[in-house]
């Protein structure tokens, strides 16, 4: 991540916190409530700054936020936090929802998208809510900028390589400038072997197909509710 603005405070990816302590909630608060029971508990995996954290929490679940950075979850006020990678998380409970947003399963990593999604798969007492690029947006994509709250976002310096495509995602509030550059792989719902950590597909959840839901093969005895005793909050 490139900052213009001068000393930034970054997280371990080099991800200005603040930044994305400044972007909105997109409407994913209200899609995660849609999805989990009155009350329900959501592990919310790659929380950031708490961008979907706390507008989950307000509308009456408990939520525990998972990030590797203790700058971001530093911003975090209504949730329990605990600072950890997601591919080597494993607590001793299950959630109602679990919440793996980002389009983090896009990584060209195959390992790595297998870890994340066991991680998931681990503390899935209900249903496993993913965001992920689909294959359409990969011929769609443009540079555009598009409103994001205070935040202009425009995807530029787009090249298509095979299944890859790599941009540069250009940031702009008022008076910063961030530029954060990726690479994402096109996958099918096949190619994410869902049945290989347990999961299997349980169907679209936007019309866009951004975000999709998967359920656990196989239930566990590990307790359905988070415990205090399980995770030394940050």
């Amino acid at each position: 991540m490139h900052d213009s603005g001068g000393k930034v405070n970054t997280s371990a990816d080099g991800s200005p916190v603040e930044l994305y302590a400044l972007l909105p909630d997109f409407g994913e608060a209200a899609l995660v409530h849609a999805s989990t029971p009155a009350g329900g508990s959501v592990l919310e995996l790659g929380a950031g700054a708490g961008r979907v954290t706390e507008p989950i929490a307000a509308l009456g679940h408990p939520v525990v936020a998972v990030d590797n950075s203790g700058e971001m979850l530093g911003h975090v006020r209504n949730a329990e936090t605990v600072r950890a990678d997601i591919e080597t998380l494993r607590l001793d409970r299950r959630f109602d929802t679990v919440v793996l947003a980002s389009h983090l399963v896009n990584t060209p990593d195959a390992e790595l998208r297998r870890a994340l999604l066991a991680t998931a798969a681990h503390h899935a007492a209900g249903r496993v809510l993913v965001q992920w690029h689909p294959a359409a947006w990969f011929d769609t994509v443009d540079s555009v900028p598009r409103p994001a709250g205070p935040v202009e976002i425009a995807v530029r310096d787009i090249v298509r390589d095979g299944d890859l495509l790599s941009a540069t995602v250009h940031y702009d509030s008022a008076d910063r400038h961030w530029e954060h550059a990726f690479t994402a792989q096109r996958l099918s719902i096949a190619d994410l072997e869902l049945a290989q950590v347990g999961l299997r597909f349980d169907g679209w959840l936007t019309e866009d197909q951004t975000w999709f839901a998967a359920r656990p093969n196989h239930r566990s005895n590990a307790a359905s509710t988070p415990s205090a005793d399980d995770a030394q909050a940050t």
